[in-house]
């Protein structure tokens, strides 16, 4: 059972009437996008371009997109391809490629679909006035990773070591470490750090958490992992380990808990910062939106899998339970 869907569904329409209010008919010019990725993550490519589809931008119509996904120093190639291509606006997903695509170019407008603590990272100047080049939508939310380890913790009271899953290529993960540490030790959890070079190393940094006795992990958000989130709940069940992750993609999949923004819709919302930019706007002065509203989603049928129970006080809470 799925709780409150129909508020979810009422929800999702009014978060759509936005788009089609701000819908344009469709211009007789060919706009120019670049759009940068660590991988093709077909749910988020869906909604950005949905969304722009009901601004009034199609692709193979009047929308011409050039696609790059790459991870590492690669990001920099492609995102210096991107540029030389002098697209009217390049779009980007996770913070890597917002960063790589800032070093390619200081006069070309960067939309972000999603990425986390812009200015902490050097990405913008301020969340009110981005400054230069760059604007569009942040994941990150004040105090997000610290609440995220409490309800994992309220959810498995028995975790004693804590680790903690990480793209060591992704710069928002050390950013999320370093709150994440301190935020730990502060309920008195020993957090265990683990950095993946390359996707392959999964099963063997799992098999690992297992040799360590760990009791519990949270998985950093990061776009490759999303896209991996079938293999990572998989190896999560295989070893018995309650897992929490940012995004409710992963308790579709299996996955036990997750807490953060909704993704989806914070890609779509980006689609609006295509437009204004298509349209002239100043991306130095069009403010960074953050999310509002954040998911506690809950696979029941995981938990009763790991043996845990879960209070009432806590399913009451989610906003969605999956039996």
């Amino acid at each position: 059972m799925k709780r409150r869907r129909f508020i979810t569904l009422v929800g999702g329409a009014a978060a759509s009437w936005p788009l089609t209010a701000l819908a344009q008919q469709a211009s007789t010019r060919v706009y120019r996008l670049g759009y940068l990725a660590p991988a093709h993550i077909s749910h988020l490519v869906d909604a950005l371009f949905g969304a722009l589809r009901d601004l009034g931008y199609v692709e193979g119509q009047n929308l011409k997109v050039e696609y790059r996904y790459g991870t590492g120093k690669e990001l920099d190639e492609l995102a210096a391809e991107l540029a030389k291509g002098k697209p009217d606006v390049i779009v980007t997903v996770a913070t890597p490629p917002a960063l790589a695509a800032k070093r390619a170019t200081t006069t070309i407008p960067i939309v972000m679909a999603t990425a986390g603590a812009p200015v902490s990272l050097g990405v913008v100047a301020s969340l009110a006035r981005p400054g230069g080049n760059v604007t569009g939508v942040t994941l990150y939310g004040s105090e997000l990773n610290a609440k995220r380890i409490e309800i994992f913790r309220e959810a498995v009271p028995t975790i004693k070591q804590l680790a903690f899953l990480a793209n060591a290529k992704n710069t928002y993960s050390r950013f999320l470490w370093g709150e994440a540490e301190p935020a730990s030790l502060r309920i008195e959890l020993k957090p265990v750090l683990y950095e993946l070079q390359e996707l392959s190393d999964l099963p063997a940094t799992f098999l690992d958490m297992d040799h360590k006795q760990i009791d519990g992990v949270i998985v950093f958000s990061d776009a490759l992992f999303n896209n991996a989130r079938r293999q990572i709940t998989a190896l999560a069940a295989e070893h018995h380990l309650p897992a929490m992750y940012e995004a409710r993609e992963f308790v579709d999949e299996g996955g036990l808990i997750s807490y953060g923004p909704d993704i989806e819709e914070m890609t779509r919302r980006s689609a609006i910062y295509v437009d204004k930019v298509l349209k002239g706007a100043d991306p130095s002065t069009l403010p960074i939106e953050q999310p509002t509203r954040f998911e506690l989603a809950i696979n029941a049928k995981s938990a009763k899998a790991l043996g845990l129970s879960l209070s009432p006080t806590l399913l009451a809470r989610a906003d969605e339970v999956i039996e």
